[in-house]
């Protein structure tokens, strides 16, 4: 009895805590655009639902926490929305950075912010939805709507999912989230380990598939990466790749390329902040000719030193040109990014020394193919190293090749596990 008790409190501490949550999302959202923008299209997500859902419709929902989420998910949604060419496909974010730029995914039909999880948003979301197949990615677990799912009856996988000890999943207060993760009629995990802590807890339907991300980087060797302008611009010299960085990412890259300036490297800087002040601030700092994406001429981009790609959603082919890549995020605590986008082209990469949450990094940095610094001394040292030594730049590239095609293979396992 007594654990039962603690069970419904739990239970009732959670749902007090997601209205908390909302509370306290309305009050930042005054000082913080990111969240206004949540908070606003959270309130258009049942009018759009409405709108675009019939009652003889039939449906899948994908739901992604947000942008590397949906890119993890991608290849599985691409063949299910082939195979499932008579149904509706309801794709859900959680975070703006998943919906502002994916609201216009050709995968999906419906595009929405997934609400708040309440019990009330919970029955009304499914109600309307009514999803065949329900597919989330990773481990952006919310209670109310998978016990919702578990309730009606309705199938759902969790896919690419990758746990750890230290979340709540496996500790006392975890309770609600455990439970949810038991509306999932098969999760298929990156590694052993998630594999282990599920059964801990006495979750077996379970399948060691690995990371789609290996399969959506993949994909990108089969694309058209051809860039008019990055020709222009690199010519036949060698170039360094800097993506997704951060202002202390931009200071130590910023200070080498002053200090190193020839004719000889081309540099290209995509920031992850794109914002006309930040931009502002790396082109200010630097001593050398600078070219903008936005403002680029042909005469300036064979003449410069530096382009700065103040644009998204071409980072992934302006690396097929890297001879080396620099992966923002690890320097500071923001979070390292996507080092597979930069490894399956074959490109030794550096990162900063804040990776212990990212396991490929890990594995990377093992096969001599990624190089962590924590200073500007550091990234002196490996970058200036890695732009004169062609062998050692040859041997790193190879190895983060062949990491990814040893890797490929979620997205088979995944889809002959649907019948697909």
């Amino acid at each position: 009895m007594y654990f039962s008790i603690k069970e419904k409190e739990l239970g009732f501490i959670y749902n007090i805590g997601i209205h908390l949550v909302h509370f306290g999302l309305k009050c930042a959202s005054t000082f913080n655009e990111k969240i206004k923008k949540g908070i606003v299209g959270r309130q258009n997500t049942f009018t759009i639902l409405q709108d675009n859902i019939k009652a003889n419709d039939k449906t899948l929902w994908f739901h992604c926490a947000s942008l590397g989420e949906y890119e993890q998910g991608l290849p599985v949604f691409k063949v299910i929305r082939e195979y499932y060419i008579s149904h509706k496909i309801v794709l859900s974010f959680f975070s703006p950075s998943g919906y502002e730029i994916r609201k216009d995914s050709p995968i999906a039909d419906v595009v929405v912010y997934l609400p708040l999880d309440t019990k009330k948003n919970a029955k009304h979301f499914l109600d309307i939805v009514r999803p065949e197949l329900t597919v989330f990615v990773k481990y952006d677990i919310w209670p109310n709507f998978l016990n919702e799912l578990k309730k009606r009856k309705l199938r759902a996988i969790l896919i690419s999912a990758n746990f750890r000890d230290n979340q709540s999943f496996f500790k006392f207060y975890g309770k609600p989230r455990r439970e949810a993760l038991f509306a999932f009629e098969h999760i298929f995990v990156q590694n052993q380990g998630s594999k282990e802590l599920l059964q801990s807890i006495h979750y077996n339907n379970i399948t060691v598939s690995g990371d789609t991300r290996f399969d959506r980087v993949s994909s990108q060797l089969k694309q058209d990466n051809h860039l008019d302008f990055i020709e222009t611009f690199k010519q036949n010299k060698l170039c360094i790749v800097a993506g997704s960085t951060w202002p202390e990412d931009e200071d130590l890259l910023i200070k080498f390329i002053n200090h190193y300036a020839t004719k000889e490297v081309k540099f290209i800087i995509a920031p992850h902040n794109i914002k006309s002040q930040q931009i502002k601030n790396i082109i200010e700092s630097l001593i050398v000719d600078v070219v903008l994406f936005s403002g680029m001429n042909a005469k300036e981009l064979k003449s410069a030193s530096v382009f700065i790609v103040d644009t998204i959603g071409i980072l992934s082919k302006i690396y097929s040109y890297a001879d080396i890549a620099y992966v923002g995020g690890a320097v500071g605590t923001t979070g390292l990014h996507n080092t597979l986008e930069p490894a399956v082209f074959g490109v030794p990469i550096i990162i900063g020394n804040n990776y212990s949450k990212f396991p490929e990094a890990k594995e990377m940095i093992l096969n001599e193919g990624v190089f962590s610094i924590s200073n500007q001394k550091e990234l002196n040292l490996i970058l200036t190293e890695l732009i004169e030594n062609p062998k050692k730049r040859s041997l790193s590239g190879n190895s983060n090749s062949d990491y990814i095609k040893r890797n490929k293979g979620a997205l088979n396992t995944i889809l002959k596990y649907l019948g697909l």
